[in-house]
């Protein structure tokens, strides 16, 4: 008989997607977890720390330390050589009725959510070599921040490289498959704040000013208007006892937008009527684009003067659809619909919606 294989509670991933913001500080995919200790002070001697032997066993100890509402623990790893101790907080990873998972963040980035797996010691050298890669521990230089830049004195007061840039989007999208169909491109000034976001179907391309002392930001820039195909159409996934997915592979493409790649057989994504669309969408050479999830819009909101494309994580997405299956809930999709389409007929999960309701509207 074989020998079981060993494993080790380990980070084998974390949810922030920008690694130019990971630090050494941070829980990093590769490290390998050999226990905790639930004091917020900086006294964190080894004899305090409790060993930790599997994922499981670590997310029922975790569970325990949030309720009893204890803001930061000291998480112990190994990294290659080094043994180190990082602050954390522990987090929901998978908010669930039946069975909430839990986890770590990085107590100074609540994007950074360490995922935990049981891995072998190879698996844990092999992802700690990627992390020091991204992270170049030993090279690192010094910390940067961003500094204010008077575009305007530097002649960057005009906006033609502005609109070059908000078609260039608009092209590649297009051309990519995306159904976009363009109604208007204006030039104006937008105030926003921090807690605002910009809503409908519409992108920014924008020079950002913020005052430090409040929220607001003054935006100088181009507004896109478009509009997501000549209609959308509207699901409702409904899963059945014993399903344990949607059915449904989504990927965000480089412009930001939130594309289904596949479509499983007899899943609820399926009996939805989304295989036929899929189907449709890419015999004609088209993307099948997701616009809204549960109604809230899917679409990129605005570009920033560093080239940043906000846009919808589509992690959190995956997120949203693996809590409501496993609660056993319906979910309502909207997707793009192109020229021409094809509405399937014999699904009654399946609706369309005009595009005289899709008209942009001012903020």
């Amino acid at each position: 008989m074989c020998a079981a294989v060993q494993t080790l509670v380990c980070v084998k991933q974390v949810k922030q997607d920008v690694a130019e913001e990971w630090d050494e500080t941070m829980p990093l995919p590769g490290d390998i977890i050999e226990g905790f200790y639930n004091c917020e002070s900086n006294i964190h001697a080894d004899e305090f720390f409790v060993p930790t032997k599997a994922k499981s066993e670590l997310s029922s100890q975790l569970a325990k330390i949030n309720s009893q509402h204890i803001e930061v623990i000291w998480v112990k790893v190994r990294r290659g050589d080094a043994t180190l101790k990082l602050r954390a907080r522990v987090v929901v990873e998978r908010p669930s009725m039946l069975q909430r998972k839990y986890s770590i963040r990085a107590a100074t980035d609540d994007r950074h959510v360490a995922v935990i797996g049981d891995l072998t010691s190879d698996e844990c050298t092999e992802l700690q070599e990627m992390s020091r890669s991204l992270v170049n521990v030993e090279n690192r230089g010094y910390h940067k921040k961003g500094v204010k830049y008077d575009w305007k004195m530097k002649g960057e007061h005009c906006t033609e490289a502005t609109t070059a840039r908000c078609m260039a989007w608009f092209s590649a999208a297009v051309s990519s498959g995306a159904p976009l169909v363009f109604v208007n491109i204006q030039t104006e000034q937008i105030v926003t704040s921090e807690k605002t976001n910009l809503t409908g179907k519409e992108m920014s391309w924008s020079k950002q000013q913020q005052n430090h002392a409040t929220t607001v930001q003054i935006v100088q820039g181009i507004r896109l208007w478009f509009m997501p195909g000549v209609a959308e159409v509207s699901l409702d996934l409904v899963p059945q006892t014993g399903e344990v997915r949607f059915g449904l592979d989504i990927k965000r493409t480089e412009e930001g937008l939130i594309c289904i790649y596949s479509v499983a057989k007899g899943s609820p994504a399926d009996r939805a009527g989304l295989s036929k669309l899929h189907e449709k969408a890419y015999a004609n050479g088209y993307l099948l684009v997701m616009s809204r999830l549960e109604g809230k819009s899917l679409m990129p909101s605005h570009a920033d003067i560093s080239g940043l494309i906000h846009c919808c994580d589509h992690t959190e997405i995956k997120d949203t659809l693996v809590s409501a299956i496993d609660q056993m809930e319906r979910i309502q999709l909207h997707v793009m619909a192109w020229s021409n389409q094809a509405r399937p007929t014999s699904t009654p999960n399946t609706t369309a919606v005009g595009s005289t309701m899709l008209r942009p509207r001012p903020l």
